[in-house]
């Protein structure tokens, strides 16, 4: 007698490294649709050297695979909102990037500004040297601000970690502290450090915070196994590079064909 077939909410539970088998995997892709997989995605244009009209398509591909977001730098805000406009594809922007070490208010000058172009999304760096002297009161109030201004506004506030350069316990005291000023996501990295997201962090933030508040990993994940392995381990946003080779690569796994090759477009910090 075969074993029955896992539920949806049996193979989307938050798992363990140790429990990325094939067949969880293999069960979780025949389950997904490409939307899943694409609203997955915040597209990632960060890079300081890319140009207006790298940015541009790096804009349009995002449209045209229906991502959730695309992430641009601050002064590129405009340009994504115009071209983005009428699609189903938010504009995120990064605050205090890529170093956290700005002062709040500035921060919050950059959120507002960002906000009043258009962003609806907003992916701050924490104070990292705060949080690694033990001043989590400042930590707090920090994240705090931005999520104030952005909340007010309706947008969503992630809030970066760069893991590389924390302890296992001051990771633990980043979720706690990002969930208690009420941010939305805890975020992995910036791609600008010298490690992205692995699995033993996205767990571990996944288990140190509550239901409600979701978790991106920045920083490695450029295919669709890798997209498939941390959704399994209950991430709900990547950023991502990689988008078009991701997205075409599930299209060809379902209809039983290649992938295909890269289009143009794709770049940025991740």
């Amino acid at each position: 007698m075969s074993a029955p077939t896992p539920s949806w909410a049996e193979v989307t539970a938050p798992r363990s490294p140790g429990q990325l088998t094939p067949e969880l995997l293999g069960d979780l892709f025949e389950r997904l649709t490409e939307r899943d997989i694409a609203k997955t995605i915040d597209h990632s244009l960060l890079r300081p050297e890319l140009d207006d009209s790298f940015v541009e398509d790096g804009c349009r591909l995002a449209a045209a695979y229906d991502v959730a977001s695309v992430c641009v730098r601050p002064a590129d805000v405009p340009r994504a909102v115009a071209i983005l406009a009428g699609t189903d594809v938010a504009v995120g922007t990064t605050i205090g990037f890529p170093h956290g070490n700005h002062r709040t208010e500035t921060k919050v000058f950059e959120a507002r500004q960002a906000l009043a172009d258009g962003a609806t999304e907003l992916d701050m760096v924490l104070q990292i040297g705060a949080l690694k002297s033990g001043r989590d009161a400042e930590v707090l109030a920090d994240i705090a601000a931005i999520v104030d201004v952005g909340h007010a506004a309706g947008a969503i506030v992630k809030v970066i970690f760069e893991n590389a350069y924390l302890t296992d316990a001051e990771k633990v005291r980043a979720c706690h502290l990002t969930e208690a000023a009420g941010a939305d996501f805890v975020k992995t990295s910036t791609g600008f450090a010298p490690g992205g997201a692995t699995h033993d962090d996205l767990a571990l933030m996944r288990a140190s915070t509550s239901p409600h508040i979701r978790v991106k990993a920045a920083g490695g994940v450029r295919t669709l196994d890798a997209l498939l392995a941390v959704m399994a381990l209950g991430v709900t946003r990547i950023g991502a590079t990689a988008t078009a080779t991701i997205i075409d690569d599930f299209r060809a796994r379902k209809a039983g064909a290649a992938a295909a090759a890269v289009p143009a477009g794709e770049g940025g910090a991740y």
